[in-house]
Parts: structure tokens; sequence; C-alpha cells
């Protein structure tokens, strides 16, 4: 009879779960992606891959719908079609988000400028502009624009551009830029005495810290990618043009590669680099044609980075243990140490270090906050901090090595962006400019830091920001965020689409995980490798903590990753399916085993070290396999889950949220609907444009609107 009873409510509450599912989302099948067995037998051990069939690599050229195998294609715009079914009824809510996050821009965005010389260089989004425009100003408040990126994007249906500079000797100015989506750039140099345009490099540039002009203006440096889009040799090409020079070829497929200029201009500096390993190539500007000379060879467990400064090289490094880094001088003829200039202080990582000629300034994290630190050559130092609960602080690159003051931007996640300009003789502080926004009042929200308590006792940070009048009943929404990987710290910046989220009457969270650095290095090293789950557990942990403490309840937080933070939500799904209301994962590495065992993907020689190697290591396939998202569905009631892709992304491919959505929708008992939203012209990351990055906000809070609605 009890038994009878039982079954019954449980009958019951499935209908009511059930109904509640129907009515939240539209009654349309999903398209089943079929199974086709693909044995893979690996260190003695055997899985099923039964949705490898998805993965398709073109022998060359970049993806396009049009050149996926038919049954690839077919099943893709399956997906789209389904996720423009179950996505359009939210097309309102959607439109109302982004209408308010346009709004509250208001007048645009402009950078205020930073003076190089004769001329102060600076960007701005004009009011109703979706591209940024960069210009300059002479002394006499003449006015020259340098790019204009909508004209530039004009006709193209991905446009995204890096890499901004003037030379040197302030004639030209360079950017690379992206038409594909594929993070393949071509690199494009303005003649402002002519106001041509030419473009130095055709295609295969790598844009993101991979250019620069030579301290002459004569050249520009550059860095070639190769067929599996690793960052792989050094040339030199001529502003004026020709042919271009190699000037390095790094054969190792663990090692990034990028290419900048010392603080005084004195060298060129080529830095490789792995998560545990590094080495510096130094050419001076009184030979920009000779070979790199090399500062420290790279040694496993030993990183470090080169700057110069009064006359000397500056290295920023580990080495003896310094876990969160020390300042060495060394000398710059024989590359041999001089002195320790800011010992190791255990917890206390330096982040950054910008020399100028009168002053050494460093950005470091102190008890989880940047804290600026100038330094004088005497010594002294003088600290700079904020009272805020939570806040970050930049020190922004290129930089006048001769300047008085350092530009420093300030803000939180309440506190739009501030700038500030700090004499180095005296540390006072000037507001340059300040970020304005329509209808936004700083007072009206609260930051609080709260502390989670994981499994294992450890406490993990949390930034929370709350409407100031918001109940603290459990009846809030809370948009739950987290990446925890790479030691990348996921700051308490300001944004405005997440305002407009809490406006609606949610909150907003960061879960500062193991795996990032907001502790230190060693906060990244217990969030990493074979301590991945660490991530994940605090992950749950802060949610947790969140529900009890009253600022929401289970079923009423959605989690939101990106990128590696898809792993981490992904793998909090599969642990506690029945806490979330809904999982939003963009362009998320969820395939963790199969992409790990992929020697030809163009990250996986890079990131071993962070992940494990399954393809040599039973240890690591073991653990790997226990915590990849895509292997460890299983049949439970999953919350509603949206994962995005973008068909030319080469870090994290289509095929990995696809098959998390077709293994979710195979075990999933709760009805919820897994979808899988794919922009064919996209890589990584979107579209760099304004509009564009609000409107995908705004779908991705609609449809968490929905989740818990």
């Amino acid at each position: 009879m009890r038994a009878t009873i039982a079954a019954t409510v449980l009958g019951m509450t499935g209908l009511a779960r059930a109904a509640g599912v129907r009515a939240r989302w539209p009654q349309v099948p999903p398209p089943v992606a079929p199974k086709r067995d693909h044995i893979i037998r690996q260190l003695g051990r055997t899985r099923n891959d039964p949705y490898s069939w998805l993965k398709y690599v073109p022998a060359q050229g970049t993806r396009t719908l049009a050149t996926l195998p038919p049954p690839v294609r077919t099943q893709l715009e399956a997906e789209s079609a389904y996720a423009n079914a179950m996505l359009s009824p939210l097309a309102p809510r959607r439109e109302r988000l982004l209408a308010a996050m346009l709004d509250r821009a208001g007048s645009g965005v402009e950078v205020p400028g930073l003076q190089r010389g004769a001329w102060r260089y600076a960007s701005r989004v004009p009011a109703g502009a979706e591209h940024t425009v960069h210009y300059r100003v002479a002394a006499d408040g003449t006015e020259e624009i340098l790019l204009d990126e909508a004209e530039r994007a004009k006709g193209q249906p991905y446009y995204r551009t890096t890499g901004h500079q003037p030379s040197p000797d302030h004639r030209y100015f360079a950017w690379a830029e992206d038409v594909v989506g594929s993070d393949r750039h071509r690199i494009c140099v303005r003649d402002t005495r002519t106001g041509a345009v030419s473009t130095l490099v055709e295609t295969d540039a790598y844009g993101y810290g991979g250019l620069v002009f030579a301290p002459s203006s004569a050249h520009l440096f550059w860095i070639w990618r190769d067929a599996r889009n690793r960052p792989t040799r050094l040339y030199r090409t001529a502003v004026a043009g020709g042919q271009p020079t190699l000037v390095y070829e790094e054969g190792d497929p663990a090692i990034f590669m990028q290419v900048g200029r010392t603080a005084a201009d004195g060298f060129v500096r080529l830095t490789l680099s792995g998560p545990d390993t590094a080495e510096v190539r130094l050419i001076s500007a009184r030979d920009e044609t000779a070979a790199p000379r090399i500062v420290r060879p790279r040694r496993p467990g030993v990183t470090y980075e080169i700057d110069e400064w009064r006359d000397a090289l500056l290295m920023v490094t580990d080495d003896g243990g310094a876990l969160d880094r020390k300042i060495v001088q060394l000398d710059p003829a024989t590359f041999r140490a001089r002195a320790t200039l800011v010992p190791h202080r255990p917890g206390a990582p330096i982040l950054s270090v910008h020399p100028f000629a009168s002053a050494l300034v460093r950005l470091e994290r102190v008890n989880g906050q940047h804290r600026v630190v100038v330094r004088q050559a005497d010594g002294r130092e003088q600290a700079i901090g904020f009272p805020e609960a939570a806040y970050a602080v930049e020190v922004p690159d290129g930089q006048d090595y001769r300047a008085a003051t350092v530009r420093i931007v300030h803000q939180s996640p309440i506190q739009p962006r501030r700038w500030l300009d700090v004499e180095l003789a005296t540390g006072r502080q000037t507001q340059i400019a300040a970020e304005r926004l329509r209808g936004f009042d700083p007072d009206a929200y609260v930051v609080e830091r709260l502390s989670a308590t994981a499994p294992d006792g450890t406490a993990v940070p949390i930034t929370l920001v709350s409407r100031r009048d918001a109940p603290k009943d459990g009846s809030t929404p809370l948009l739950l965020y987290g990446y925890g990987a790479y030691g990348v710290s996921s700051d308490p910046l300001f944004s405005l689409p997440v305002t407009v989220l809490v406006d609606q009457g949610w909150r907003f969270a960061i879960a500062h995980v193991r795996g990032g650095s907001e502790k230190g290095r060693r906060w990244f090293l217990d969030g990493r490798r074979f301590a991945k789950r660490n991530s994940m557990t605090d992950f749950v942990a802060c949610a947790r903590t969140l529900c009890r403490s009253g600022y929401s309840a289970p079923k009423r937080v959605v989690s939101f990753g990106l990128s590696a933070g898809g792993l981490l939500v992904g793998g909090a799904m599969n642990l506690d399916p029945t806490l979330w209301g809904g999982v939003i994962a963009k362009v998320p590495f969820v395939d963790m085993l199969n992409t790990m065992s992929d020697a030809d993907h163009p990250l996986v020689p890079l990131f071993r070290p962070d992940w494990g190697d399954p393809l040599a290591d039973p240890k690591a396939y073991d653990y790997i396999a226990a915590i990849s998202p895509y292997e460890n569905v299983h049949a439970a009631p999953y919350p509603p889950l949206l994962c995005t892709a973008g068909l030319k992304d080469d870090r994290v491919s289509y095929w990995e949220p696809a098959k998390l959505v077709a293994q979710v929708r195979a075990r999933s008992t709760s009805g919820n609907p897994a979808i899988l939203d794919v922009n064919p012209d996209a890589g990584h990351q979107s579209s760099g444009d304004q509009r564009a990055e609000f409107d995908e906000m705004a779908g991705f809070w609609a449809f968490a609107m929905n989740c818990v609605s």
C-alpha cells in the first residue's frame, strides 16, 4: 500500500514537473543525434565516443556550413532550427534587455588618451555606434582619425581588431584585423603622412601580442601561425614593404610566443613560454637585424619576464621557489643578476611591472585585492589601494617611459571605469575621466565580499552584487559566474549588462574558485591537473552557501561559464544537477578527455601541464575521465542547458558543446531543453562590436529568466 502511494505521489510530482517544463518552454521535439559506436582503446582502457562523428577538421582552409560533411551539416542545421524555436519566444524579453543596455550606454564610451610624445592617442565608441574609432590629438587640439572600425567592417559578417599601436616615431599606426572569425589576422598599417592604409601581412598573423614596431620604426616584427593555428615563427618586415625575414622559429608545440618592446625602447623582446617554463630573447635597438640573444635558457618549473629600467634589465621570476614572483635586476650586456629589487612574498603575487624613467610601478595582489606600488630609484615605495569590498585596477600598457604620471583604471562591480593619473613623485591622484552611464546610480547597489567553505575546508571567496533593496529570503534568482583555469583571475570588473540583469530583480555573483590566481599561484595550483575537481566542488559550495544565506535558493541559481569556465559549470552540473535552475555555457571546453587525447589540437601540447596527458599518463587518463563533463553525464533531472559555439573556433571547437548537448538530451530525466546555438560566422569570440556583445548577453539573460520564471 505504501509503495503504491509513493509511486502515485512520485508520478504526480513527475507530471507536475513535466507540466512546469511544458509551460516554460515550447513543446518542440529536439533533434536526435544518432549514436554511432566509436571504440577507442588507449593506455589499456576502452571507451565509446558515440558522437565522435560530429567532429570535422578540414584538410585546409576555414570551416563553413557549406564545407561540412552532409551528416554534420544536417545535424547542425537541425540544432539551429531547434535553438531558434526554443529561444524565439524569448525575443521580446531579449529585445527589452538589449534596449535597456543600449540606453544605459548613453552617449557612448570615450577612453581618455595616453600622451605619447607630442600626441595623445585615444579611442571612442560614438553614441549609437557599434565599433570603435581610434584617433590621436595634436598639441593644438587637432584630431586625426587613425582607424574607423565601422568603415573597415562594412560588408564583413565578422570583424574584430587587436594590437593597435603607433610607431615610435609616430608616422605609422598598425593593427591586426580578423574578418573571418578564425583568429588568423592580417596586419594593416596607416601612413599618417599620406593617409594610405597598406596590408603589410595578408593572412596567418597572430594578433594577440603578436606584432610590434621596431624601435627605429623602420620594421614591424610579427608572429605567424602555422596550419594548426599555433604561433610558431617571428618575422621582420620593412614597413615600406618587401619580403618578410624569418627571425626565429619555435619547434616545440608546447611553447607560446609573444613579441613586444621593452619600456625604454632598448630592445625588441620575444617571449617564449609555457605554463611552467619561459625563455626570453632580446634584439637590441642598436642592431635590429641581429639574431635574438637568450637571457635565460628555458628550464622546467621556472618562468620569467623581462623589461628594462634605469639602464638595467628587470626580470620578474618565480626562480628559486618564489612562487608569487620576485623582481631581479640584471646587467643589460651580460644578463647576470645584480640585485633583488623586490623579494618574494608568499600570497602577494606580482602581476605586472611598468617601468618609467623616474620610478618603477608594479601591480600586485594583497589579500585578494589589487594594489599599485610606486617604487623610487632609492628604494622608497608608496602603495595605492582603494576601500571598496571588491574592485579591480588596471595599468594600461604603452605608456610614455618619460611621463611624470602613471595612468591607472579603477572599477568595481558597481563603479564604472575611472581613469586616474598618479604622480610618480608624490602618489597624488587626479581623476582624468569617468565612464558616464545614463540612469545608473551606484548607490542603488551593494557589493559584498563573502566566503564559502569547500568540502576540504578551504575558504573560497565570492563577490556578490545586489540591489540595495533586494530581499534576503531566498526568493531572488541569482546568476553565478566562474572560470577557474590557467591561473586567470575572475576580477570584480564593472559590467553594464550585469547591472541591467540586477535591475530585473536578480543577484550576480562571481565564485573565485581554485584554478584562478585570486589568492596567488598556490590558489591556481590547487585547482589544476590532479586537483581540478576542487574548482568544481568550490563552485558548488559557493552556490550552496549563497542559497543557505538567503541570497537565493536551489533551482533559482543559473550558472554561467565560458571556454574553460564551461568545464567548470559543466562539471558542477554533473555533480549536482538539481541545484541549478539553468546552465549557460559559452563556447565551453567540455569534451576534455577526447580533446586532450588529440595531439593535433593547436592548444593540447601547450596545456598538458594544466590538464594532464591522457595519451601517455594512465593517472591523467583516469582523472580526466572522472571529471570531463561529456563523459560524466548520467541519468538525472538536468536543468535547462544553453551552449553556444562558433563554427570557426579552433580553440574550443563546435563539436564539444554539440556532443555535450546530445549526451544531456539522451540521459536527462527532467524533460528540460538542452540547446545548442551555433554562430556560423564566429570563432572563439563574437564579432567585436558593442551591439553584438550586448545582444548576446541579452539573450543569455532572457534564457536565465525563463529558467526560473
